[in-house]
């Protein structure tokens, strides 16, 4: 029987095949390359309406250059009818799981943690901008179909486990080549499971196993959290199929767990590191930003101050917006952390947190390659809760100290 991917892209794994796409997007980053791209082809959208650009990256602009650049691709966006999401929207994976990416459909996007998407049953993937140039000339692209990894999960996770120690768990595991141009696909009673939240921590981490995308399949889970942004959705029923190879976790063996620096595959439980003191802490991304990782940062500094530099960044306006309503962000802000504009703040080492030479933090990303977040600097990748008993400590804390 056929995998997620082949019945998605409608073709057995191994073939080529061109697709019309159901939606696509890009960042303020990678859509002014593309625009670039773009406008030398001399030609006209295709399929405005399927297309958004949202500002996420540098987002306010860091300096005049930026701002005047962001500015040339926020107008044409504007003329070209895309949808356009401005400073302060969010993260473009968040934004796009927020009730416009649906369970079925073939989404690309300018950037690598696209997979993200991967959590709807959709197939998501990253591309370049000149690619993403192509596809706003011709509404297409073509892929070859990817041979599928299987990661079936089984158990539940213990109290202090979170989903970001399931995703640094099976890309170590895995290795950060092991899945080179293919599909993950998560399965299993473990899968079944896991709230949307995590499926989507668990699919954006797909890349940093070199894969093409990470898949669960639509559920009730899937069904229930689309329609609280208005959307209906479609079930699909797993299938019997073979994989190319499989990789079982048992989620009660799972504990709180750290990616040292500069691999994303040097994952060890915490412990090994504790003690290790920090000059930063920071929260967000697309991997860990959400309002679900947030709260859970908030549960355990609650009434405490932070012992480091914290700086708490959400994933979207939406999560934000939550955190406002529910008090989450007045718990964060009174425990001494610094909260930025909704978007990716310093994971991509631009602005807005970036560390000094000789400086160590701990993040939530989704990356710890050597100089990204900063030249010189180095950095532990970790759950929203690993991150929090650590800032109160000002050094990596396990969170079993802190419930």
């Amino acid at each position: 029987m056929a995998t997620l991917s082949e019945r998605l892209l409608g073709s057995p794994e191994g073939s080529f095949t061109d697709l019309e796409l159901s939606r696509a997007y890009a960042h303020d980053g990678t859509g002014l390359q593309a625009l670039l791209s773009f406008l030398r082809m001399q030609t006209k959208v295709r399929s405005p309406e399927k297309i958004s650009i949202i500002y996420d990256h540098i987002a306010p602009a860091n300096n005049s250059e930026t701002a005047n650049l962001q500015h040339e691709l926020r107008d044409f966006s504007k003329e070209a009818g895309f949808d356009f999401r401005d400073i302060g929207e969010g993260i473009c994976h968040q934004v796009m799981s927020e009730g416009v990416c649906l369970p079925g459909e073939v989404v690309v996007g300018a950037d690598s943690h696209t997979c993200t998407l991967g959590a709807f049953g959709a197939f998501a993937t990253g591309v370049g901008a000149t690619d993403m140039a192509a596809i706003w000339a011709t509404g297409e692209t073509w892929f070859r179909v990817p041979q599928t990894t299987g990661v079936i999960l089984e158990g539940r996770l213990k109290e202090h486990a979170e989903p970001k120690d399931v995703a640094l768990t099976y890309v170590t595991r895995l290795g950060m080549d092991g899945a080179t141009y293919r599909a993950i696909e998560f399965t299993g009673e473990g899968a079944a499971t896991t709230a949307m939240e995590g499926r989507l921590t668990i699919c954006n981490m797909a890349i940093e196993a070199g894969a093409k995308a990470g898949l669960f399949y639509s559920d009730e889970k899937t069904v229930s959290y689309l329609a609280e942004f208005g959307k209906d959705a479609d079930r699909q029923e797993p299938e019997v199929c073979t994989y190319a190879d499989e990789l079982y976790l048992d989620l009660d063996d799972i504990v709180p767990s750290i990616s040292a620096p500069h691999r994303v595959d040097n994952t060890v439980p915490v412990d090994r590191y504790e003690g290790t003191p920090l000059d930063q802490v920071f929260v967000g991304t697309c991997t860990n930003g959400r309002f679900e990782d947030l709260k859970r940062f908030a549960d355990i500094v609650r009434g405490k101050k932070v012992a480091v530099r914290t700086i708490v960044v959400p994933a979207s306006k939406t999560a934000l917006q939550k955190c406002i309503e529910t008090g989450v962000l007045s718990d964060i802000v009174a425990a001494g952390c610094s909260i930025g504009t909704p978007g990716c703040g310093p994971c991509l080492g631009a602005h807005m947190g970036v560390l000094g030479e000789g400086e160590v933090g701990l993040s939530t990303a989704n990356r710890n390659f050597k100089n990204r977040m900063g030249v010189g600097a180095e950095y532990y990748l970790c759950s929203p809760s690993t991150a929090a008993a650590s800032a109160l400590k000002g050094e990596i804390a396990s969170p079993e100290e802190k419930r």
